[in-house]
């Protein structure tokens, strides 16, 4: 979905309007599909409503990397059920954000080892409210919560892969994680990679648009021309793809905060439409120019 409005009332609109694309308000999951696409090396990749999810499969178990919305827990579960007869035996969230963390309390009941970064459980732990969606997220009950949570790094020894869950500086939240497969070389980035289109950088919450340039600059250490990469949205990517968002992170970070330094107000920066030149390749997701350009603004100042 894309939005052209212009100016900050009609941007206060979109971010109402996007928030139920990001947040799944008021919409029609009897609707949603769940599809897969095989990864090798036992590992898949789901993708529906919300995040993108990741699959290991074999026989210690499954192994899950996020598990969008509530509402779709019946149909992950039927989608993982067609790739493995085993159970969920851990639930990794790369983030907070509650289109990649709304059905572990369903999980959690089946009995998954929920795990993450502390600050996730944090997070999780209290009420949040993000302005810019206008979103009020009240706080997960016990059962959702991750009961393992770590500061730096962890590793499992599954399905004879290792997969490392690193967490990286705050880029699109405090929280954030990779998830990388060492032996079937995919890697999950959780949400600080939007792939071809403009990505949500929570600032409310940590986020910053230089964080997630580094960040970005960091993945792109672990992956080499034969990675298949999950992004948080979007479809499958390879280095190439990462390449090029983080170079377009860069060129609106540049834009941005050389208007600031002339001194321009927001509404001066907006309508200067610094990302034009950008906008028919990136902006074909939830977030149009005039609002991805506000939260680079708002991180900036």
């Amino acid at each position: 979905m894309t939005f052209k409005p212009f100016g900050l009332a009609a941007i206060t609109a979109a971010h109402l309007l996007i928030s139920t694309t990001v947040y799944g308000q008021n919409q029609d999951y009897s609707k949603v599909q769940i599809t897969s696409q095989d990864l090798g090396g036992g590992v898949h990749a789901l993708f529906g409503a919300g995040g993108n999810l990741g699959v290991s499969a074999g026989p210690d178990g499954v192994f899950l990397v996020d598990d969008q919305f509530a509402p779709l827990s019946t149909k992950i579960k039927a989608a993982i059920a067609r790739i493995s007869d085993k159970p969920v035996k851990f639930l990794i969230n790369t983030h907070w954000h509650f289109d990649h963390t709304g059905g572990n309390e369903n999980f959690g009941k089946d009995g998954a080892v929920i795990v993450a970064h502390d600050n996730v459980r944090k997070l999780m732990s209290e009420n949040q409210l993000i302005d810019f969606f206008n979103a009020k997220v009240p706080a997960a009950p016990p059962v959702a919560l991750p009961v393992i949570t770590f500061k730096d790094t962890t590793t499992f020894h599954l399905n004879g892969d290792t997969i490392v869950v690193k967490h990286l500086p705050p880029g699109h939240t405090t929280g954030d994680s990779i998830v990388f497969f060492q032996k079937a070389n995919v890697l999950h980035t959780g949400d600080l990679f939007f792939n071809g289109i403009y990505p949500f950088i929570d600032v409310q919450n940590g986020g910053t648009i230089d964080g997630m340039i580094s960040d970005a600059h960091e993945i792109l250490k672990w992956v080499n021309a034969d990675t298949k990469v999950i992004p948080g949205h979007g479809p499958m990517a390879d280095r190439d793809a990462l390449i090029a968002y983080h170079a377009m992170l860069v060129s609106v970070r540049d834009r941005v905060k050389s208007l600031i330094t002339e001194g321009k107000t927001k509404t001066q920066v907006l309508a200067a439409k610094p990302s034009a030149d950008l906008d028919d390749k990136w902006a074909q997701g939830f977030l149009n120019p005039d609002a991805f350009t506000a939260i680079v603004y708002d991180s900036l100042k």
